[in-house]
């Protein structure tokens, strides 16, 4: 049976374990195999704790007997490491966190104990989730399981190469710019952004707090739903989470008549790869097949998204990481004559040189004198691709675009190009600059790396793109291709 899991939905696990065809013990059995057997190529994980799984997966299966079963219960996930846990080290991929043990777990990791689920370890990341390629890890990189000698995109990694590798069911990460949308593009997943403040970032390492959001990586669109009924939903304490419908569920499509959906012309440049853009245009060929009609729209504000978030981000950034100063927790240089030259010994040497840029980034973006004309500006244009965004959603159902300008790129090949590692996030940052959910499905495979299709909605429309994305995928079977692992 066994032989039989790969890229099988949560849904069909969850039935096997209901009608004793498997136990929540076999399947961590099964994940932890993979795990043994091909991590060391990926380094998806960064830690895992078979002996603690084994206890919830014992757990669960109890519950199970019992007939206390939910969708998640005994299914396996992976975190990425920049959400907290009780049990497992937290680290944001950084050396400053090395060895770090949070005293609580992030609201997400509450609320899926609660569901069942089975906690595996914890993934790879960019540190601090600043990056687009896992590359910038403390802990070394991650490789693509399509192809080790490219990047599985970024900051989300280590979940994203997980789903695709098959080490496990589910896995969450964080969208700050696109770290959930680009690696499930390039790694030939789903993954989902929800809106801003559909789900608690209480336990979430913080990066930029007015972008920032937890979502999933699953098999398909179906599962994402799943998991995201799971951890939605207002907690007191993030503030800024907001109540949601008490149950998410998909509408069965049939077709696509009566749906309207938007080409933003801005999306499709003349530089865009012809394959890529030839990958898209196949998608939406399929949606006027089946009854969408179909309107190019024009978003003119988009062309400044990269420069709005690389003030935004960077800016909330350095707030964020004052707070790693050598002297509460992390790592701390101890060899030093003085208070300050503790907090500057223990900065340098704890973070990497792109959170070191960005720090610098955003703290000349807040200083005196260049606030108004940096940071202030940066507010002023957000606010009008968000207003260019809701005024686009009162005519079309939702956006459709690519989820990166281009497939997976060679590890190293951007490294000292940081503006070129930038613009790895052009599709998906204005997502996160408007607060509007937005998914990315596979959509076939250019030179034998996957392609992703990106879908945005408006905000609070999670219902409406995961069912649309959702017949997608049932009419379509680019989702179900996985890579050959060696």
């Amino acid at each position: 049976m066994t032989d039989d899991l790969l890229g099988k939905s949560i849904a069909y696990l969850s039935k096997l374990l209901r009608n004793n065809k498997i136990s929540s013990v076999e399947l961590v059995d099964y994940y932890f195999d993979r795990i043994e057997k091909f991590d060391k190529q990926i380094h998806a994980f960064l830690c895992t704790d078979k002996k603690l799984a084994m206890k919830q997966s014992k757990e669960s299966d109890n519950k199970i007997k019992d007939g206390d079963q939910g969708p998640l219960t005994g299914i396996p996930y992976m975190l990425k490491d920049n959400i907290c846990t009780n049990n497992f080290p937290t680290t944001a991929g950084s050396q400053i966190l090395n060895d770090f043990y949070s005293n609580y777990d992030a609201t997400v990791v509450k609320k899926l104990n609660i569901e069942g689920a089975v906690l595996l370890g914890k993934g790879n990341l960019d540190e601090f989730a600043m990056g687009s390629s896992t590359e910038n890890s403390s802990f070394g990189p991650t490789k693509n399981p399509w192809d080790y000698d490219y990047v599985p995109g970024g900051s989300s990694g280590g979940p994203a190469a997980a789903i695709s590798a098959g080490f496990a069911a589910f896995s969450l990460g964080s969208d700050t710019g696109g770290s959930i949308r680009q690696p499930a593009s390039l790694c030939g997943v789903t993954g989902l952004k929800p809106s801003y403040g559909v789900v608690s970032r209480y336990g979430l390492i913080a990066f930029g707090s007015s972008l920032d959001q937890i979502g999933p990586f699953t098999n398909n669109v179906e599962d994402s739903a799943l998991i995201l009924n799971a951890i939605k939903g207002r907690d007191e304490n993030d503030p800024t989470s907001r109540d949601f419908d008490k149950d998410l569920f998909l509408d069965q499509i049939e077709d696509f008549k009566n749906l309207k959906i938007g080409i933003p012309k801005e999306y499709f440049p003349e530089t865009l790869d012809k394959e890529i853009k030839n990958k898209i245009t196949d998608v939406i060929d399929l949606l006027i097949e089946h009854g969408a009609e179909v309107e190019e729209v024009s978003l003119p504000h988009t062309e400044y998204a990269l420069g709005v978030y690389y003030i935004l981000a960077p800016s909330e950034a350095s707030s964020n990481l004052a707070r790693y100063d050598g002297v509460k927790y992390g790592f701390s240089d101890n060899q030093v004559s003085s208070m300050w030259e503790r907090i500057e010994n223990s900065r340098s040497k704890g973070f990497g040189i792109e959170v070191k840029r960005r720090i610098m980034l955003g703290t000349y973006a807040l200083s005196s004198g260049y606030y108004d004309e940096y940071y202030g500006k940066a507010e002023q244009v957000r606010q009008l691709i968000k207003q260019e965004l809701n005024d686009v959603f009162k005519k079309v159902d939702c956006l459709i675009t690519p989820t990166s300008p281009t497939t997976a790129f060679k590890l190293g090949e951007r490294t000292k190009d940081p503006m070129a590692m930038y613009a790895s996030d052009i599709m998906t940052i204005p997502a996160n600059i408007a607060g509007i959910p937005g998914i990315s499905i596979p959509g076939g495979k250019v030179n034998g790396l996957p392609v992703g299709v990106q879908l945005l909605g408006s905000y609070f429309s999670e219902r409406k793109l995961l069912s649309i994305a959702n017949r997608i995928q049932r009419i379509t079977d680019w989702h179900l291709d996985r890579p050959n692992l060696d």
